[in-house]
């Protein structure tokens, strides 16, 4: 008799908590990345023709060139997650430390072919393919992962303040010179913004890897 209600109430409990625990996520729906618009961010970091953008923003197509002499398109990112920043080469303060922690991403995601990686200079007129070469290799860059490039000083501008929306204007310039920030911009395989993160902390970094994985259920 002892064994029987034994085995009845380990029975109700086993019904009970899988009760709970589905009733939880029914309540507790997956978590959703947010698409971003330029009426969303600073308005000092978007150019004032798409600030009042509330729809549809997508990263235009884009050609630059990389570490390695290769032409990079915006096909190359097209049904891809990727991560992109903007930098040069030269930069003694934030510069350092976001390639830092981009190599950390590179080795999160190093063995996802769905996961890539796109570094701008913002200074094209130094960073040559050259250095950006020697560069990527005493940062430790894996080339079919991260692509560094440069190119038009007008597209990168463009692309920063346009598409990207995470570099100010450095007013009265009349050669598309900007300031850049420390912003890693996550980005969906439909080339929308999905998130911004601080290139310079820890705790961003770890949001970013946790947002990825949100993004790969997504898709």
């Amino acid at each position: 008799m002892l064994k029987k209600y034994g085995l009845f109430v380990a029975t109700m409990l086993s019904i009970s908590i899988a009760s709970i625990l589905m009733f939880n996520y029914v309540l507790s729906p997956e978590k959703k990345l947010p698409i971003y618009q330029p009426s969303m961010v600073k308005f000092q970091l978007v150019d004032s023709t798409v600030q009042h953008v509330k729809r549809f923003h997508k990263i235009v197509d884009f050609e630059l060139t990389n570490q390695n002499n290769k032409i990079i398109t915006n096909k190359i990112y097209d049904g891809k997650i990727y991560i992109a920043d903007f930098f040069f080469t030269t930069c003694p303060g934030i510069c350092p430390i976001m390639t830092d922690n981009m190599i950390t991403i590179q080795e999160k995601f190093l063995n996802d072919d769905q996961v890539l990686l796109l570094s701008h200079t913002v200074t094209p007129e130094i960073d040559s393919v050259s250095v950006l070469k020697k560069y990527s290799i005493e940062k430790g860059v894996d080339d079919s992962k991260w692509n560094m490039v440069t190119g038009d000083k007008k597209q990168i501008y463009n692309l920063a303040r346009k598409s990207y929306l995470v570099a100010e204007d450095i007013e009265g310039s009349k050669f598309y010179d900007m300031i850049h920030t420390e912003n890693f911009v996550l980005v969906d395989s439909k080339r929308r913004i999905r998130g911004f993160y601080d290139g310079t902390d820890t705790e961003s970094m770890n949001q970013l890897i946790d947002d990825v994985y949100i993004l790969k259920k997504e898709f």
